[in-house]
């Protein structure tokens, strides 16, 4: 047992080595492998399902995965975050591409909106590395179970304006955007969808502009998950800062190979009892975060 003495106002955490011992045991990383394949299957089929993808579907589930695997409770957040982040930059990519070709995506609102939403991102990224992993859970949780309601309770949409305001008030949307979808590891879509829908945008314009804003969300963060996890201690294996390889080296190809799968089942279960059964484990698994923090 380390017996030095610490001088400081509080005692230091005390790094919980449970993953790292882990290093070697190859049936621990071929478990560790197979559930963040699973987690990719899972959230591809659900993104084709639902229309929904990236964090609010990777996160809760990693969060329920991590547990398992003794990684540590105060860093599985972030973790789940960054990982997420990771694997949303391929997918973002190519469904930018998809839709800047089919001439929807409102490029005039992506110049005047980025500068904003990158400064949100940063924000949020900073705040997401260096707050305590009860916050990032405690803001995810409330998002989620936001997305629950209104997934599981609103079957029409509503518009509160008929365009996305100028000025200030752009910036502002920009900078919450940003902020929030950093902090809980999630694309454009969550978030830039149904506000840009209640703007007045067409809800093709609206997915094919969100798709960009995944874009200006998930690299930035990525780096800056990177950049402030390295060299954290509690990090489990084969982990760049805070994003696992593992996780971003299956969870991306798997959720692109399966979202076709999703689309196919769309076609032959309601789609209302899926919406509402997806808000059910949203809400669910927001309820367990917030539980985890008492």
């Amino acid at each position: 047992m380390d017996q030095r003495v610490w001088h400081g106002p509080s005692p230091p955490p005390i790094p919980d080595h449970t993953a790292m011992e882990h290093l070697n045991d190859p049936i621990w990383l071929l478990a560790l492998a197979a559930a963040m394949a699973a987690t990719g299957l899972v959230s591809g089929t659900l993104a084709g399902l639902l229309g929904v993808g990236g964090g609010i579907v990777i996160v809760p589930l990693l969060f329920n995965v991590f547990p398992l695997f003794g990684i540590p409770e105060s860093i599985q957040m972030k973790v789940a975050v960054a990982t997420s982040l990771a694997t949303i930059i391929p997918t973002s990519i190519q469904s930018a591409r998809k839709h800047f070709a089919t001439g929807t995506m409102d490029v005039p609102l992506l110049r005047s909106i980025w500068p904003s939403m990158l400064a949100g991102v940063m924000l949020g990224t900073f705040l997401a590395v260096y707050v305590r992993g009860e916050g990032l859970t405690a803001v995810f949780a409330m998002v989620a179970l936001l997305v629950a309601l209104n997934m599981g309770f609103t079957g029409v949409d509503f518009k509160i304006t008929e365009r996305v305001p100028e000025g200030p008030p752009r910036q502002a949307l920009g900078i919450g955007i940003g902020s929030v979808s950093a902090m809980m590891g999630i694309g454009g879509g969550t978030l830039g969808v149904p506000i840009l829908s209640m703007c007045g945008h067409p809800i093709r314009a609206a997915v094919a502009t969100a798709s960009a804003f995944g874009l200006i969300i998930s690299i930035p963060a990525t780096i800056g998950f990177i950049w402030g996890g390295w060299g954290d201690p509690l990090r489990p294996p084969f982990s760049l800062g805070y994003v696992n390889l593992i996780g971003f080296a299956l969870i991306a190809p798997t959720s692109i190979l399966a979202t076709p799968w999703g689309v196919k089942l769309a076609h032959s279960i309601p789609p209302l009892w899926l919406k509402r059964a997806f808000a059910v484990f949203l809400a669910v698994t927001s309820l367990r975060m917030f539980w985890s923090l008492f």
